[in-house]
């Protein structure tokens, strides 16, 4: 910890400072999953566009992969991959406009 002497409007303070390492804040949207014995649903965490897929029937992923990123809000949330795998079933394609909890692949 460090200590450091702020003034504010003619007032003085004393402020500790802890240091911690940064890292980017992402926010991540929770993405509904749904196994069945062999497979992983994949749902759409929100309404919005699909404007990228990195993906198509047959890709191996892995968990934490960009599978696609779905604009909301003007605001681009990256799709992680749930499970380790290979994409059984795209049900959706590029400019795609999803709702919310609309199925949008399968991963085997």
């Amino acid at each position: 910890m460090k200590l450091y002497k702020i003034n504010v409007n003619g007032k003085s303070y004393e402020v500790e400072v802890e240091s911690i390492t940064e890292h980017k804040s992402v926010h991540q949207p929770q993405i509904e999953i749904q196994k069945n014995e062999s497979a992983t649903n994949v749902l759409a965490p929100m309404q919005g566009k699909i404007t990228t897929l990195n993906i198509k029937v047959g890709s191996i992923v892995k968990k934490g992969d960009v599978l696609m990123i779905l604009e909301s809000m003007k605001l681009e949330n990256d799709i992680l991959c749930p499970v380790n795998g290979y994409v059984r079933q795209l049900l959706i394609k590029e400019n795609q406009n999803v709702d919310i909890n609309q199925l949008m692949l399968i991963i085997g």
